[in-house]
């Protein structure tokens, strides 16, 4: 049923439930975990960038990203294949172009559960990929059901 699993990860607090649900998914059906993080590209206006330079901000992004991958594939049981990629963009596009071209059969990623104004105001990339998304998308707390 499923032989690619897409992980997003931002390196959210939280993420070994996430990365646990797709590791079994993986174990359950053989599958390739494809862990990705994207390196935010929009500019300080656009995005929670706090002012700094754009090469600054970019160069931070890009170490962050790198981060969360080694976080998220520590994550996963021994013995999965994973493939990994740091991708730059806007998240939630990112992630679906991803989901598209390397035709993964179920995306996998956490969400925070914001409500309200910091929903509105923050917005939320899972909901983004739900609503778009052209392959089943199994969201997971990362607040731990909070």
């Amino acid at each position: 049923m499923y032989t690619k699993i897409l992980l997003p990860t931002d390196g959210s607090e939280g993420f070994d439930g996430v990365a646990s649900h797709a590791g079994s998914l993986a174990l359950e059906y053989g599958a390739t975990v494809h862990v990705v993080s994207v390196a935010d590209t929009r500019n300080r206006f656009e995005s929670p960038s706090s002012g700094l330079a754009p090469n600054a901000w970019e160069e931070s992004e890009r170490e962050r990203a790198q981060k969360a991958i080694k976080d998220a594939e520590a994550s996963l049981p021994d013995g999965i294949p994973v493939e990994t990629a740091v991708e730059s963009g806007i998240p939630h596009r990112v992630i679906l172009d991803y989901a598209e071209d390397e035709e993964v059969d179920i995306v996998v990623m956490g969400t925070h559960g914001r409500q309200g104004v910091d929903h509105y105001l923050i917005g939320s990339v899972a909901e983004r990929v739900v609503r778009n998304s052209r392959v089943p998308v199994l969201t997971v707390s990362l607040n731990g059901g909070d």
